[in-house]
């Protein structure tokens, strides 16, 4: 079926060094915005209430990977594209989920303090699951027939630099900033929130405009994979959530959090020719991730609104 994927193999596309200047950049004020509102006290729901920090931390880190590898099994992608789904499913929550959470009148309490964990641990822990995970399916590709042209050779120490300085500096700037300076907070972290995501999507619509020719010939099969996956992860958050027997609304939230992705990561982690060499073929991963971007606020405003017209009880937990 996915057989049509395979002109992305071969396909560079068009971005430059300047382009991912101004992703990371885009990236960085994002989780700064995310970063003020987020306060040290968050963390104490690990303590207070660990149960469903732990249900969402393991649903997206540990789950979300295996149940993508899973799905790439089943439906046999193209290499670029699977590779793709391995770095989105590795990558933290996006910036949009705790608004979701709050529209879905979920836990909004849980979602903050599991974005802030996650961001904070995807220094190390999305490296780790793309090598773990992308190392994995280069070795069954290879041993199933496939010719995988090159190993995947991917620098998880400059990875991890990238991640950390697009994401770890950003948020603890942000989080002591918010504690130090809480009036000037308070007035720059509406227009911040604002001014980011507009910046974030213009480099992105920039990025697909300059490429416009490889992404219209394969949007109708990266549609139905990035469907697919994306049901996937929100199912796997709110299954492993129910099996835990979590309150409703912790459910909610932790669905979202598995479910909205920081897809702008993993296309800024692949562009970066330090982790990434410049003649590795990147076409799958980058359509992929790009429309994963754009789906995910969708579906996840669809899901949000669909929940929020049903608020729960607190004791509900069935």
């Amino acid at each position: 079926m996915f057989e049509a994927l395979e002109p992305l193999e071969h396909v560079r596309l068009n971005f430059s060094q300047d382009g991912l200047h101004f992703l990371n950049a885009a990236l960085a004020i994002i989780m700064f915005g995310v970063a003020l509102t987020i306060k040290l006290d968050d963390f104490k729901m690990i303590v207070v209430k660990p149960k469903p920090v732990i249900a969402g931390y393991l649903a997206q880190f540990f789950l979300l990977p295996a149940v993508t590898f899973g799905l790439i099994l089943l439906i046999k992608p193209t290499p670029s594209v699977a590779l793709g789904m391995l770095l989105v499913a590795a990558c933290p929550g996006g910036n949009i989920s705790n608004f979701l959470s709050s529209l879905a009148r979920g836990n909004t309490a849980l979602s903050v303090t599991l974005t802030a964990l996650a961001t904070l641990s995807a220094i190390f822990m999305t490296p780790f699951n793309f090598a773990l995970w992308g190392g994995w399916y280069v070795k069954y590709y290879n041993n199933h027939g496939g010719n995988f042209l090159r190993p995947l050779e991917i620098d998880s120490g400059h990875m991890f630099t990238t991640v950390f300085i697009i994401l770890g500096i950003p948020v603890i700037a942000g989080v002591l900033f918010a504690r130090y300076l809480p009036s000037l907070t308070a007035k720059i972290t509406r227009p911040i929130k604002q001014f980011s995501v507009v910046f974030f999507l213009a480099v992105v619509v920039i990025m697909l405009w300059k490429n416009l020719g490889q992404f219209f010939q394969s949007i109708h099969l990266i549609f139905i994979i990035v469907l697919l996956h994306n049901v996937l992860a929100l199912g796997t958050g709110y299954m492993f959530a129910s099996l835990l027997r979590t309150q409703r609304r912790d459910r909610r939230s932790i669905t979202i959090e598995t479910g909205i992705q920081n897809s702008g990561l993993a296309l800024a982690l692949m562009f970066n020719p330090k982790i990434f060499p410049v003649d590795f073929e990147l076409g799958g991963m980058a359509v992929i991730a790009a429309w994963w971007g754009i789906w995910h606020i969708i579906s996840g405003l669809s899901l949000a609104w669909f929940w929020g017209r049903k608020p729960l009880p607190e004791t509900l937990y069935t």
